[in-house]
């Protein structure tokens, strides 16, 4: 009721997962696990001066998103999370690889990770995270908890719009790159494609025009095959997280 009265709310961000979802602001983070229970925590901080640099912020924002994953507090097990680092460093190993093998590589390694991304019960949590951070931006949280409201379970914002947009401009990057190909070629790549569409992306999000809008249109088309329509219990499950954080962003308690 207080955030829903609220002027002003957090921007949030969102993860799920096959057993909970995870819901971040720019200072905290709460996973919610369908076990019953609750894991908080503080997103790192970024240095104020790194928001004025253009392709750096975009990165350590990205960073400062996935943290949850790797702090240890129950989110991600050390299995999990060694498989992530290895599925986010591979593609940079890759250049040691015949040409032609490279792709396969590639692509060997996006199939393992959407595998691993949409086991278990992540799709409708896709579609309950998206629901509960909508009901923020609505301020519709209580109505959406008890189940009188069904904000949308697609979402602008949402990671698939990244793989989409990320995908075309590491294609470009690589068919411009005007240096000969050397070891680090790889990673510099990749960096500047991460970095480069984190530009693109806000700029988007933060523009009225519809002509830069609709280069979501195929991400939001994907998100009919990463989300399904969440129950009832998945999206309170999802604004547990939410509450969580928004508690500690209004101010109630200083819980780290």
């Amino acid at each position: 009721m207080r955030a829903d009265a609220a002027k002003r709310l957090p921007r949030l961000g969102g993860m799920a997962r096959a057993n909970g979802v995870v819901i971040v602001s720019e200072r905290y983070w709460a996973f919610a696990a369908t076990d019953g229970s609750l894991h908080e925590g503080r997103t790192p901080p970024r240095p104020s001066f790194v928001q004025h640099v253009p392709l750096v912020r975009g990165l350590v924002r990205l960073g400062a998103a996935m943290s949850p994953l790797f702090r240890g507090r129950g989110v991600a097990g050390r299995r999990e999370r060694v498989l992530l680092a290895f599925a986010v460093v591979a593609p940079f190993l890759f250049f040691v690889l015949p040409a032609r093998l490279e792709f396969y590589a590639g692509m060997a390694v996006m199939l393992g990770l959407l595998v691993w991304l949409a086991r278990g019960r992540t799709l409708n949590l896709h579609g309950a995270e998206h629901r509960a951070i909508a009901a923020v931006e609505e301020r519709r949280l209580r109505a959406t908890w008890e189940g009188d409201a069904h904000p949308s379970r697609f979402a602008a914002r949402c990671g698939t719009n990244f793989a989409v947009l990320v995908v075309p401009i590491a294609a470009l990057g690589q068919a411009v790159w005007p240096l000969a190909v050397a070891a680090y070629t790889p990673v510099v790549l990749a960096l500047l494609s991460l970095a480069v569409t984190m530009e693109l992306w806000v700029a988007i999000e933060s523009s009225g025009r519809r002509l830069l809008k609709t280069l979501l249109l195929p991400g939001l088309g994907l998100q009919r095959v990463t989300t399904r329509e969440p129950a009832l219990g998945e999206t309170q499950l999802a604004l547990r997280a939410t509450a969580s954080v928004l508690r500690r962003e209004l101010g109630d308690d200083g819980v780290s």
